[in-house]
């Protein structure tokens, strides 16, 4: 059966089809992870950078049903400043492309949109996780498993500060998911370079990580490959300061009642409003680090292929 549901801008379809560097970016950054303005010119700015580094940029989401693979300036404006837009994980795509709804891809859904338009890189802020409390809730995001089906190479600043970052180390091992660090010997944490959790392989370089993807997809892998990179020195947090700001946070969550999808959007507002914007500043930071360095490795790759 062949999805129609979708339209790809023609400069990615024409990338594409000439194996250039096409970098994916998520829209749910857009919709649920930062406030207006900044969600739409934080948008802008990633896929300036994607450009920057030499590929092209694919912000992908759905709009009345239909997933669409790079967006204009009118949907971008539109994810930013509408309150009807939907968080759409992996279980979400198949509802609001039937019912016409329009929703932000989270990592797990922009995974699977991108590997339909044939995009292999894709650049983001933080990955979900195992969410502290697990043991009591069960809430681990769907970005885990889907790196088992879906062959993209995902770079991220780590998993979100407000996880339990090594029960999420575990879990992707339990997985078989290769996991690597970008110039750096622990998977980072969002806002602040170290975790203490050490990652199997430590690369150097964009080279480095392309050839290990290729080799994942000559070898047959069917799942994907997940970079961690660190933020940058300059925007890092201070750590001991922003894991005190998490627990305040984790706990109003607790005490509004406040589960499932909503708990990292409200997170991250909330980080947002106790450290008085520095956490956003830092997240946008982090994710213009990511494009770069993803896109880097999408041009390596790309010479790879021939």
């Amino acid at each position: 059966m062949q999805f129609r549901e979708m339209v790809i801008k023609k400069e990615v379809r024409e990338a594409l089809a000439r194996k250039q560097a096409v970098v994916a970016l998520e829209s749910t950054i857009i919709s649920h992870g930062m406030p207006y303005p900044q969600n739409v010119e934080t948008a802008k700015l990633l896929e300036k950078t994607v450009r920057d580094n030499g590929g092209i940029p694919a912000t992908i989401a759905i709009i009345s049903g239909v997933v669409k693979i790079g967006l204009d300036d009118q949907d971008l404006e539109f994810l930013g400043t509408s309150r009807d837009i939907r968080k759409a994980s992996r279980r979400d795509l198949p509802t609001v492309v039937a019912l016409k709804q329009s929703a932000a891809t989270t990592v797990s859904a922009t995974m699977i949109c991108a590997n339909l338009a044939g995009i292999r890189f894709f650049a983001t802020g933080g990955i979900g996780g195992v969410h502290r409390g697990a043991s009591e809730t069960f809430d681990i995001s769907a970005d885990l498993p889907e790196f088992v089906h879906t062959p993209v190479l995902v770079v991220c600043a780590g998993a979100k500060a407000i996880l339990d970052i090594p029960l999420t180390m575990e879990y992707l091992e339990t997985l078989g998911v290769p996991v690597l660090g970008y110039r750096t010997d622990e998977m980072p944490a969002f806002y602040y370079r170290s975790s203490g959790v050490r990652v199997p392989q430590r690369l150097e370089n964009a080279g480095e990580a392309a050839a290990i993807f290729y080799q994942a997809q000559a070898m047959g892998y069917r799942g994907g490959v997940l970079l961690g990179n660190p933020v940058p020195e300059n925007a890092a947090l201070d750590r001991d300061k922003i894991e005190k700001c998490i627990d305040q946070a984790v706990e109003e969550a607790g005490k509004k009642g406040i589960i499932g999808q909503a708990v990292t959007p409200f997170l991250l507002g909330k980080l947002n409003e106790i450290t008085a914007g520095e956490s956003l500043k830092t997240n946008i930071e982090l994710v213009k680090n990511n494009a770069s360095v993803c896109t880097q490795i999408a041009v390596e790759f790309a010479k790879l292929q021939g």
